[in-house]
């Protein structure tokens, strides 16, 4: 199975930014579309932003016009720019991304999460 490794959470500050990366490790595989989901105690994991395979972009609307995700197929590597950070965004990160191999099917990999703490 292929495994996702997410870096770049942190603390920080409202109005700060952060980036995130999510890398998947492994051969013989290609990846469909990859995503940034996110959650907060007692919430359900929501969908924040989806990059698919040709790079058409969609995002929730709490971050429209703040973050911008993005991907470099050759690294297998899918980012997050978070910029203008809200209190509001605090939580948990998980990417996602749709993994394709030539004998196993298609299935969704996730990553470990990471921990992004807005202070007011």
């Amino acid at each position: 199975q292929v495994q996702l490794v997410e870096s770049g959470g942190g603390l920080v500050q409202a109005g700060g930014s952060l980036r995130l990366s999510c890398a998947a490790s492994g051969a013989g595989f290609r990846i469909g579309a990859m995503g940034w989901y996110r959650q907060t105690p007692g919430k359900q994991r929501e969908l924040v932003a989806i990059i698919t395979s040709g790079g058409n972009t969609n995002y929730v609307d709490s971050v429209k016009g703040r973050f911008t995700i993005s991907r470099d197929n050759a690294k297998n590597t899918v980012y997050l720019q978070m910029n203008s950070l809200k209190p509001e965004d605090t939580a948990v990160y998980y990417c996602n991304q749709r993994i394709i191999t030539a004998f196993s099917g298609a299935y969704d990999s996730w990553g470990q999460g990471t921990q992004v703490t807005v202070s007011s």
